[in-house]
């Protein structure tokens, strides 16, 4: 099954695939993908392949566990987990979630992707990228994601169109947010898309996400498996179940009651947000027993690689282990994250390794551990920490990694960076807003290795080693933006794989209020007539807008409405962009939603 669907993606977008990455990934599809060969009979002969989990908590930062010394938060059953696998102490992602979520995809780094930003159309991945679940699909295994994708939500970019067998996600960057169906704005009963489909669940979205996973394992367990549980949570809004929260809505949870080594805690710590936070966490921490608890039970824990990491650091004020900084920047705050690895049997319990890390290394750890290979044509960022975690490899060769993130629809050099080896970082944390780059950027150096809570500046003292890491950045910077540049993925109207298509401000290029007008970029898969219906958030007034291609069309606004329907229009096909909004004299509202379907 997920075979077909991977050869039904390639066939409907192969031809603009290869136009922007070459023939060569194409005929890799064909070799890995089920063409058969000496290879394939001898894999009959092999061992099972280890199943994975790879589970994700969504702004849960470093300091968000009892075990890196939160004296307040209760964290026992990931504790477990670190302590019956390995923890890389000094693993990390980028400052904002959707980058961190194509590195984990894909093993590269996130500006190679088209994946710049959050939102406004720049969260979209591109459809050539091959993903971790296409390659382990590829392979056998079956896969499924739950919960937060953030990569795409209509065709080509959707996780059913990346590798993934089954997929239950939260459409856009989080529940509570501009892409919500309506009534689906909510943690609890969320109205999630079951492989392409809205529909209705019943309970905490944690929950439900950890229940439909561990279905998944009980119908797939005679079978390798790679399962993506990717929590929203504890993302704002900060939503949870009234006994989480009271588990914590009683203590006294301001600096002072917190270790204070390190970077200091400001005194901006809500008791109320972190009350939330801390119960959003438990909650997780539950489930994850659940599931580890469920793999016992089939008699799978052996067989089974399990992950844990956090996509950025905490969005709010509070305890960090001394982190300096938080989602966002490029400090240790916003980019060091717990990351647990859990193989009994493979991976010595207990153990921790020092040696630096990030997202784009457990693509290429985990297809080694899963004994797939890789092509040689898709270009990996990352390195297979495989060796370290077996304790095969004591030398670890030192190497620079890179972090960027900045509003805008294209990054600009030498704005919100970092650069990072074992011992040195530069940091030029100036400019995430939007607006323009910082005139004259000043780069910050720290001795990682004296300093890990970056509490003393020594880029005087060491102007050489600011320079040649800059040298290595810029070239960095340009490297990753030179093969495709930075314009967003089109989303496909009228195709066979998704009509209608329910285009959102997720992916509109302009902001979230509603007198903000933009575009979405497309492509009208073929000609024919299309039923165009525009919503707006609030009831209005005056003159309904849509420009599509070829389409210029006014229509007026009976009453106060909150939505206008254009009938049988004649679209040409090809790629456009398209804007739709309500005009009452120079007051202008813009589309909340717009629907496209192909009248067949």
């Amino acid at each position: 099954m997920i075979r077909e669907s991977i050869r039904n993606r390639w066939t409907e977008i192969g031809i603009r695939a290869c136009r922007e990455c070459g023939l060569v990934v194409l005929i890799w599809v064909a070799v890995a993908w089920g063409v058969p060969g000496p290879q394939n009979a001898a894999a009959a002969d092999t061992p099972r392949r280890p199943n994975v989990i790879l589970i994700m908590a969504d702004d849960q930062g470093f300091g968000d566990l009892s075990l890196h010394g939160n004296t307040k938060l209760q964290t026992p059953h990931l504790d477990t987990l670190a302590a019956q696998g390995i923890e890389l102490t000094d693993f990390h992602v980028s400052p904002v979630c959707a980058p961190t979520r194509a590195s984990l995809m894909t093993g590269r780094y996130h500006y190679r992707t088209r994946v710049v930003d959050t939102a406004f159309g720049r969260a979209m991945m591109d459809p050539a990228e091959i993903t971790l679940a296409e390659m382990l699909g590829g392979a056998g295994y079956q896969t499924g994601i739950f919960g937060k994708w953030h990569l795409g939500d209509n065709y080509p970019l959707r996780p059913m169109d990346q590798g993934f067998g089954e997929s239950l996600v939260l459409r856009g960057g989080g529940i509570g947010q501009p892409s919500d169906p309506p009534g689906g704005s909510s943690y609890f009963d969320p109205i999630l898309l079951h492989n392409g489909q809205l529909e209705k669940t019943s309970g905490y979205c944690s929950d439900v996400y950890t229940r439909a996973a561990v279905q998944f394992i009980e119908r797939h367990q005679a079978e390798p498996f790679f399962v993506y549980l990717a929590f929203n949570a504890p993302h704002t809004p900060l939503e949870v179940p009234d006994e989480y929260r009271a588990r914590y809505s009683s203590m006294r949870l301001d600096r002072g009651e917190f270790p204070n080594a390190g970077f200091p805690l400001s005194d901006k710590i809500d008791q109320d947000t972190t009350a939330r936070v801390y119960g959003m966490v438990a909650n997780i921490d539950d489930n994850v027993g659940r599931l580890l608890h469920r793999l016992d039970e089939l008699h799978l824990a052996d067989d089974t690689i399990v992950v844990f990491l956090t996509d950025n650091g905490p969005q709010q004020e509070r305890f960090k282990s001394g982190l300096r900084g938080l989602k966002g920047t490029v400090y240790e705050g916003g980019i060091r994250v717990p990351c647990f690895l859990r193989w009994p049997g493979k991976f010595a319990a207990g153990r921790k390794i020092d040696r630096l890390a990030a997202h784009i290394d457990l693509a290429p750890t985990l297809l080694a551990a899963c004994r797939v290979p890789r092509p040689a044509e898709a270009v990996c960022d990352g390195r297979s920490l495989l060796p370290q975690l077996l304790g095969e490899s004591p030398d670890w060769p030192d190497r620079t990694l890179y972090f960027q993130w900045h509003r805008g629809d294209a990054p600009d050099l030498n704005r919100a960076c970092a650069a990072r080896s074992q011992r040195w970082k530069i940091v030029q944390p100036q400019g995430t807003a939007p607006g323009p780059a910082p005139a004259n950027p000043a780069f910050e150096l720290y001795d990682m290795a004296a300093d890990h809570y970056e509490l003393h500046n020594v880029a005087a003292e060491h102007p050489e080693i600011v320079q040649a890491m800059r040298a290595g950045y810029e070239a960095w910077f340009r490297e990753v933006g030179a093969a495709r540049g930075y314009a967003p993925p089109r989303i496909v109207l009228g195709s066979k794989h998704e009509n209608p298509v329910t285009l959102t401000r997720q992916d509109c290029r302009t902001g979230w209020g509603d007198k903000d007008v933009g575009s979405w970029e497309v492509d009208v898969a073929a000609p024919g007539d299309y039923q165009i219906k525009v919503t707006f958030r609030k009831p209005t007034t005056g003159i309904a807008r849509l420009r599509l291609g070829d389409a210029a069309l006014d229509q007026p606004i009976s009453g106060e409405a909150t939505q206008v329907v254009f009938d049988r229009i004649a679209l040409t096909a090809g790629p456009a962009p398209l804007t739709a909004w309500s005009a009452r004299g120079e007051q202008k509202t813009g589309a909340w939603f717009v629907d496209v379907r192909r009248i067949e």
